[in-house]
């Protein structure tokens, strides 16, 4: 049995941390070609447009994952029906966000560049960028209910085989539209909106090609009915992923606030945590997935097995990237910068970077169970709780820490989100 359960979690994650390693390419490939357009203004536009869109996408997540959860529980009840509905409504409420996305948009980009603050020079060239990008938040937003959809019928290759075309077509149509058409920040910008769009026609191409079989289930009645539950699913990973955004912008401020050395060290340390995450976001899927499945079928036994077998995964995950970042720490530091002074001061940082994986395993884990078992309140209540942690600990410790406190809060933060979500689960099943 454990066999059978360790397939099926790989058959889930693996593809899911292909899926999320072609992510960093995408935007190395990007900043390369404005990165030999003649102005480093280029690059900070890229920089500033990419981080408000990931902002906003990042909010609306809850697509992806209030989809999946409730999906994966249809298929465990073989509620083809219910499942296919899910779908429905999930793409119904990303093209409405979508659609008041582009109204908005110029409000949007105000905001985004009051949050953000870019420079003078770098202001145009961003607009740019985000009024042409913003045109893709149809397809993209589309594409999270279709990936969590495809996730919860328990299905990580078609997410990664959309991931890889996208990236292939970025890559191509950004390079043609700037080398070959002779486009600048707008050929960047569009290459990614047609990218958008080529990742969204091929998702509903293996939709239809391969679960087009389902169309007949889809019944109108009922549609409605069940929008309230979907609307509280979403509704708490909101809030929680707003805690998860407030939590990241005010680490990257304060570093930054400390100077451009320290907001250096940070950003790239903060690349461990992002490794890290790629790997486990893929055992969180498994737990979406085959959590949601069990539970739904009510095969609570199996459901333990799953749940087992996920954290075995993840203490054998986690060993091995905290003895890689003990024992090879300095030498990804030296591979990621190769400034002098942010080498040396990493020295002294470098230590809360070994802790990440030991302090964040479980919060991973236990984000895709709640998922999964759509106990997404338990994902609001235990964000909350970090996040207060985080600011807490900051507060109290930055005047005499300075930005050891800052990574203190942190690590604390990761481990607290672990912390409570055990606490809630435990105390609900028994």
């Amino acid at each position: 049995m454990k066999n059978l359960r360790d397939g099926q979690i790989l058959r889930i994650a693996v593809p899911s941390i292909v899926s999320n390693i072609t992510v960093p390419l995408l935007g190395m490939i990007d900043v390369a070609i404005v990165g030999h357009m003649g102005s480093p203004a280029y690059i900070g536009a890229v920089a500033v447009g990419s981080m408000i869109f990931n902002l906003v996408y990042w909010l609306f997540g809850f697509l992806r994952m209030g989809a999946s959860g409730m999906t994966a529980q249809a298929v465990g009840r073989r509620d083809l029906t219910e499942a296919i509905r899910i779908l429905a409504r999930s793409m119904a409420i990303a093209l409405g966000i979508a659609m008041l996305l582009i109204i908005l948009q110029i409000p949007l980009k105000w905001l985004g560049f009051w949050l953000i603050g870019p420079t003078a020079d770098v202001s145009p060239f961003a607009a740019t960028y985000f009024y042409t990008v913003i045109w893709g938040a149809p397809a993209s937003l589309a594409l999270f209910s279709l990936m969590g959809w495809f996730i919860g019928m328990q299905n990580t290759r078609f997410p990664m085989i959309i991931s890889i075309i996208q990236n292939i077509v970025n890559i191509l149509a950004s390079l043609i539209l700037v080398y070959v058409l002779g486009m600048k920040i707008e050929g960047v910008a569009l290459g990614t909106v047609i990218a958008q769009y080529a990742g969204f026609l091929m998702a509903i191409a293996l939709f239809l090609k391969y679960y087009g079989r389902l169309l007949p289930y889809f019944r109108k009645e009922g549609l409605l009915r069940d929008f309230r539950k979907f609307f509280v699913v979403n509704r708490d990973i909101f809030f929680r992923t707003l805690c998860l955004v407030a939590v990241t912008l005010y680490f990257t401020s304060a570093g930054a606030r400390s100077g451009a050395t320290i907001l250096a060290i940070n950003t790239v340390l903060m690349q461990f945590y992002l490794f890290f995450s790629y790997f486990m976001d893929g055992f969180a899927y498994a737990g979406e997935a085959l959590g949601g499945k069990t539970y739904g079928a009510s095969n609570r036994v199996a459901f333990r097995e799953i749940l087992q077998r996920l954290f075995l995964w993840a203490t054998g995950v986690t060993l091995v990237f905290t003895l890689t970042y003990v024992f090879a720490g300095q030498w990804i530091v030296k591979v990621l910068t190769d400034e002098p002074q942010v080498l040396d001061a990493a020295k002294h940082f470098l230590p809360w970077a070994w802790l990440i994986p030991i302090a964040g395993v479980a919060a991973f884990i236990w984000d895709g169970i709640f998922v999964g078992i759509t106990a997404t309140r338990g994902m609001l209540i235990s964000s909350f709780v970090a996040a207060l942690f985080f600011f807490v600990i900051f507060l109290l410790s930055k005047d005499t820490l300075g930005n050891h406190g800052l990574w203190l809060a942190f690590i604390t933060y990761l481990a607290m989100r672990g912390i409570t979500q055990t606490t809630i689960f435990f105390s609900s099943t028994h």
